[in-house]
Formats: C-alpha cells, sequence, structure tokens
C-alpha cells in the first residue's frame, strides 16, 4: 500500500484567458491532517474542486488513492467523502433519515446500512437525536451529522471546506476533537481549508499555502514560523500573502508583487 493517497503534479486549471492554478505539485499521505490555506481568489476553491472531480484539470496529473481523479471519476469518488462549506442537509428530513438517503446513493448495502448510520451517529453524539428534525439541530449539530454522512461509505479521505465557519469556539474545539479522532481511530486522511488560522497550527500535521495559484510554502506550523522569522502561523501567514483585503477574485496585488514578498519572508 503506497505511502501518498492525494497526488498532484504540475495541476493547471485554466478559465478562459484567466490561469486560476498555475502549475501546482504536492502530495498528502496516507492518514495525514493536511491544511490547505489561502486568501479569496487564491485557486485554493478550484483545487479542491478539481480534487473532488467537480472541474476536470486543464493539464497535470491528479491521483486519489491510486485513481485518476480526471479518468476514473467514479473510482475516485469512492475514496472520499465531502463536507462542504454551505449546509446540504435536507432540513425536513430526520437525521436518520438524512444517513439512510446518502447511504443509497453511494450503494452501501442493505445489511449494512443500518449498523454503519447507527454506528456514526453514535461517534457524532447524536444517536438519541436520530429521529429529530434536521431543521430543529444547532449549527454544531448540522455540521456533526454532515460528518457522519460523509463517513458512511468509508471513504479513505475526508475533504473538510471550511467545516466550522459560523460555529462557536466551544463547537469548534468538539468538531476538531471528531476529526483528530478519526484520524487516529480510523487512519482516515483529512484534508481541509479554514480561514481561523489557530485551528490549522492546532490540528494540521502539514501545511500548505497557496496564493495568485500557485503554492508558495508548504510544511508544518514549526516548520512555516521558523522560516519566515515568527511566532505564529498567523503572522507567518500574513509576511507570505499580505495583509491587503482580497476580493473574490483574488486581484487586489499582482503574482510578482506577492513573490517578491514571500522571497523576503524567507531570507
Amino acid at each position: 500500500m503506497t505511502e501518498t493517497i492525494i497526488q498532484a503534479i504540475d495541476l493547471k486549471k485554466q478559465f478562459g484567458d484567466f490561469e486560476a492554478v498555475k502549475g501546482i505539485s504536492f502530495e498528502v499521505k496516507r492518514g495525514e491532517i493536511f491544511a490547505f490555506l489561502g486568501p479569496n481568489g487564491a485557486g485554493k476553491s478550484t483545487t479542491i474542486k478539481m480534487l473532488t472531480t467537480m472541474l476536470r484539470p486543464t493539464s497535470g496529473t491528479l491521483k486519489l488513492d491510486g485513481h485518476d481523479v480526471a479518468n476514473e471519476r467514479d473510482s475516485a469518488r469512492k475514496a472520499f467523502g465531502i463536507v462542504f462549506q454551505d449546509p446540504s442537509l435536507d432540513e425536513e428530513l430526520s437525521a436518520y433519515e438524512n444517513m439512510e438517503l446518502h447511504a443509497i446513493l453511494y450503494r452501501v448495502p442493505k445489511a449494512q446500512q443500518k449498523h454503519r448510520i447507527n454506528s456514526l451517529l453514535e461517534l457524532v453524539d447524536l444517536n438519541e437525536r436520530k429521529d429529530s428534525m434536521v431543521k430543529t439541530f444547532s449549527g454544531g449539530m448540522r455540521r456533526r451529522l454532515e460528518i457522519a454522512r460523509g463517513l458512511i461509505h468509508e471513504p479513505k479521505v475526508l475533504f473538510l471546506d471550511e467545516p466550522t465557519l459560523g460555529l462557536d469556539t466551544q463547537t469548534r474545539n468538539m468538531l476538531w476533537n471528531y476529526v483528530k479522532k478519526l484520524s487516529k481511530e480510523k487512519g482516515m486522511t483529512i484534508f481541509f481549508t479554514t480561514h481561523y488560522l489557530d485551528e490549522a497550527e492546532a490540528v494540521a500535521e502539514t501545511i500548505a499555502i497557496i496564493d495568485h495559484g500557485l503554492i508558495i510554502e508548504r510544511g508544518t506550523s514549526k516548520q512555516l514560523t521558523k522560516e519566515t522569522g515568527t511566532k505564529t502561523l498567523e503572522q507567518a501567514y500574513l509576511k507570505l500573502t499580505g495583509t491587503e483585503i482580497r476580493d473574490e477574485s483574488g486581484n487586489n496585488d499582482g503574482l510578482n508583487a506577492r513573490m517578491a514578498r514571500r522571497n523576503k519572508a524567507l531570507r
């Protein structure tokens, strides 16, 4: 079994004349907790959409658990679960019914569905509310249910796109405890994005920072702060990407200026 579960080689994505992702290469190890950080318009969302088969790369190679994501989409999809930034649960169904629907969509054998659903709801402390309508759930409960739902087909990789956005500190902490438990007990690879840099610093084993379609730095939190001469990941991140507020296109500053700042930070 290969140690690498996600591999991107010279990955590019172009929309007309605009190149959103400009030839990035990276690997994620099996069982690793990997954080993917970047300002608005940096290419982060485009990359995740390519990883999860929602966008086809313009060029380059992208493999997930040994499957070519562009040409073996069905096999690649079976290898991952995903929790989207925007809510995607059916509020008019119960927690159990949401899980059951997902199990059917992912062709989980009927004989295994009940056991898997109950086990996962117990994992996220929702077993006692399994018959409650989702519309009665708090934001934290919904996020926990979305994680449980994303695990119903026993994926090898779990993608989390801003999973704690809008949640209070206590719920965020509880959610990350579940994520770390999954990684440790099930050997699951976790690939997540977040705007809370303290979360990345506390949870991720490896952090990749992307800006203007390029991965400008990668390493552990300690490595990033050491290389930039800073004390926290937030300081390192700002030193590498700048302090200007970005719009969604990420065009508030030029790529050359950004890379010059990055090179200066690493001197």
